[in-house]
Formats: C-alpha cells, structure tokens, sequence
C-alpha cells in the first residue's frame, strides 16, 4: 500500500510498565524544558492527521489494534484494524482512531484500554518522542497511571 510503515511505537501502556514508559519520557525530555517556548512551537501538528500503524517492540512485537468490538490489542501481523489516525486535539496531545472500527482508543481511570464511540477525555494521550525515534503515549486523563 501507499502508506508509510512506521514502527516507532516501543511503551504503548501494553506489556511493559507504565512507570518504565514515563521514566524514559521524562529522562528525554529534560532539554526541551530548558529551550525558550513560542507560541508557534507545536502549532505545525494542528489539523494535521497522520495514518499509522503503531507497533510495539516488546517481546516478539505485536501491532496494536482496534477491534469493532471495541477491544484494543496486539497482533503480530498487520491487518485493516491496525489502521489508525493520529490526530492532533492540542499541542502534545493527540487522538488515536481506528479506522476499521470507527472507534477512538481510550483509556478508563482503572488503566484499561477500550474502544470508544464518542470522544471525550478518556480518548487524549500525550505523545512523546523519545530519544530512540520512538514514541510513547500516556494517558492524558489519568497521568501516571499503572
């Protein structure tokens, strides 16, 4: 297909601690609190919607997926419900969409993944680029969540 693979999702709140996750993400990102701030900074990403498919590689690798089901998972193989679109709601947050499912992937306060219907709260998540080119992704409703 025409859309560019990227495999740059290595923490996705599934089969490694949270708490790794954000420790690595804070430990990246400690130049960019000491760097002058603009108004413009972040502005680039906004209204810019980005199909991908979010690997993660922990184990033997798993793709994740959203399920019509409205169940989140992981799947070795890519198939049409590892399709999701990255959208940006505010600077550093972003929405994750499956495609197939029509269904955001959201986070519950108990730090269960699931499928929602309607956006709402539990559909941000913070994006971080770490300083191995991967991304990581935690809840924006509930920070720190384990």
């Amino acid at each position: 297909s025409g859309l560019l693979r990227v495999q740059k999702l290595r923490y996705f709140l599934l089969g490694i601690s949270l708490r790794d996750a954000v420790s690595l993400v804070r430990a990246s990102s400690s130049s960019w609190d000491k760097r002058e701030v603009t108004a413009r900074d972040g502005e680039y990403l906004l209204g810019i919607k980005r199909l991908r498919r979010l690997y993660c590689n922990v184990g033997i690798g798993f793709h994740i997926q959203v399920l019509p089901n409205g169940k989140i998972t992981g799947v070795h193989n890519e198939n049409r419900n590892t399709l999701l679109e990255i959208s940006p709601v505010e600077r550093g947050v972003v929405t994750l969409f499956g495609m197939r499912s029509g269904l955001f992937i959201a986070m519950s306060n108990k730090g269960k993944l699931y499928g929602s219907g309607h956006y709402n709260d539990e559909c941000k998540f913070r994006e971080k680029l770490l300083a191995n080119n991967y991304n990581a992704y935690e809840s924006a409703a509930y920070p720190g969540m384990i």
